[in-house]
């Protein structure tokens, strides 16, 4: 197989994560007889450096003439956010990327791994054994992309945000949900707030149709604020969440403290078009940036997800993923996972680890 990948590395750990997740990928490519041309290109605060914006025209050429996109992270220091360089930024980069190549759906897996049930909040309970969730957010509609506006009026601050969806938005990422279900435990928990909004009865009604096209997928709808809580006193109940960009944004996020760390969660944006954009979960983390101590696991499972939604290549996304599993199970920590009695590692080091097993 010869596909082209689009390698956003971006800011912070960005580029120290995604050079290991490339030798993974160089490692897997050369067992499985496949060729990937890589094709660099800026976004974030490096492109502001080199093109004065976030998200230049020649990365957008870079990404639509590629068959998928590996992410890095973007964002600068929280004490910088005010200088050019770094405000909006995400906005202006990640959001700009989504909304343009109309990257409508995110799945952000939880994984509760054997070898760290202890880091997780729910420890050795028989509630953390078995936690697989898929959680699939919405990503190009709700409250992000309405209207946001500021406003005095009759001497009081106002602010209003508005959150708009139509019917063929939520179909579209309704169908994308149950056909990952089929695939998985064939049952769906749609999360929504129908008891109080009109987009959520909106959500609600258009899930509901969807749902009689797949008979063999069980759906229930469940309320945000019960689907909150159930995550950390029942996790295992779940195996697709299906919600809308905000609660997905919030929900997807709690349900990254399952695992123990964000540095062990992947996410899939996907399109309709079939061009989809892979990143880790976490952030830029500029504090942890040149000291080798990065977890990179997060962005070598967002190789494998590649592997496996780009390119149907699912061998060789299962090989990455049970690699991960065996260097855990062998001891192999990096900081952020670290425990009493492991073996202490940096970004490249574990790295070298997850390589022995590919």
């Amino acid at each position: 197989m010869q596909k082209t990948i689009a390698v956003l590395a971006g800011d912070g750990i960005g580029p120290e994560v995604m050079s290991q997740a490339i030798r993974v990928l160089n490692t897997i490519a050369d067992k499985f007889n496949h060729h990937f041309t890589l094709i660099e290109g800026a976004i974030g605060g490096a492109a502001f450096d080199k093109y004065n914006q976030h998200f230049p025209q020649e990365t957008k050429q870079i990404c639509e003439q590629s068959d998928a996109i590996l992410f890095g992270s973007v964002g600068g220091p929280v004490k910088d956010a005010h200088l050019p360089k770094w405000q909006n930024c995400e906005k202006n980069s990640l959001l700009s990327l989504r909304k343009t190549l109309n990257l409508n759906a995110n799945l952000r897996p939880a994984q509760i791994y054997p070898a760290l049930q202890e880091l997780s909040p729910l420890k050795s309970t028989l509630t953390a054994q078995g936690v697989d969730i898929l959680i699939v957010r919405e990503l190009i509609g709700d409250i992000y992309f309405g209207e946001h506006k500021q406003f005095l009026q009759n001497g009081i601050r106002h602010a209003t945000d508005v959150a708009e969806y139509n019917e063929h938005q939520i179909a579209s990422v309704a169908e994308r949900s149950f056909q990952l279900a089929r695939k998985r435990k064939q049952k769906i928990t749609s999360v929504d707030k129908a008891n109080v909004l009109d987009t959520s009865k909106l959500w609600r009604e258009v899930v509901s149709e969807v749902a009689k096209k797949y008979p063999d997928v069980k759906c229930e709808h469940m309320l945000v604020d019960n689907c909150a809580m159930q995550l950390f006193i029942n996790p295992g109940q779940f195996d697709v969440i299906l919600t809308s960009n905000l609660f997905g944004d919030i929900l997807s996020d709690a349900a990254a403290a399952l695992p123990g760390s964000l540095g062990l969660m992947p996410s899939a944006s996907l399109s309709e078009s079939g061009l989809n954009l892979y990143e880790p979960s976490g952030g830029s983390a500029p504090d942890l940036t040149g000291q080798n101590i990065a977890n990179p696991i997060a962005q070598i499972l967002s190789v494998a997800l590649m592997l496996r939604f780009s390119f149907d290549l699912y061998a060789e996304a299962e090989r990455i993923e049970t690699a991960i599993q065996k260097a855990l199970n062998a001891g192999y920590r990096t900081r952020d996972i670290y425990s009493d009695g492991k073996k202490s590692v940096g970004t490249t080091e574990m790295t070298d680890a997850i390589l022995q097993y590919c």
